[in-house]
């Protein structure tokens, strides 16, 4: 029911408001809405609040920013990834919030490890690698055949495992030969060595 030619009555608050303070509704004969948006809201809000459902809250940002209802802060657009499905092209999470759950995710996914689960082993460890007992644990090593998870090391710690290819007496040799005693086969024949014992 207009008033006049360039709003429309809110039958929700009675305020004389313009049209697009209203949201277009196909039903009605007239097209918009016959509450305006913060009405509408706030019926929305109160009908899920009686269903036990949780309402956001709407949260005023200044031009350039995004609310990030994971952490509760507001940052500039440039702290958010690109999402060109979404209304204002931005993702849901701020990008900090999207590292921390996605790094929860591959933990999840690859070690069947939660967040509280590693705490727990690196607290077991005293916050410190197993291996070199000097720098903080923050790696999940685990066994690439079984996938069985054998503790929390530093990265070096971590990237030696790799480059000596998770083997148990390459490790060995190396050891040995860090402790001088050099890994040298002895030619018996014409291509044939004996290894050291």
């Amino acid at each position: 029911m207009s008033d006049s030619g360039d709003g429309e009555k809110c039958s929700g608050c009675q305020e004389l408001l313009p049209l697009g303070a209203f949201a277009a509704n196909r039903s009605r004969p007239d097209g918009p809405q016959a509450n305006c948006r913060e009405c509408a809201a706030e019926y929305h809000g109160r009908r899920q609040e009686a269903r036990g459902k949780t309402v956001r809250v709407t949260v005023d940002v200044p031009e350039g920013y995004k609310h990030c209802r994971t952490c509760g802060e507001t940052e500039p657009h440039t702290e958010w990834h690109r999402n060109s499905s979404a209304s204002d092209g931005l993702s849901t999470r701020c990008e900090a919030c999207r590292v921390i759950q996605g790094r929860a995710g591959h933990r999840k996914r690859q070690y069947g490890m939660t967040e509280a689960d590693r705490d727990a082993m690196v607290a077991s460890q005293m916050g410190i690698c197993v291996i070199c007992r000097k720098a903080p644990a923050v790696h999940v090593d685990h066994c690439h055949e079984t996938g069985r998870v054998r503790g929390v090391v530093c990265f070096n710690c971590n990237s030696a495992f790799g480059k000596l290819g998770d083997d148990p007496d390459t490790t060995r040799r190396a050891a040995a030969y860090l402790e001088g005693n050099a890994w040298k086969p002895t030619l018996v024949a014409p291509g044939v060595y004996r290894l050291p014992s």
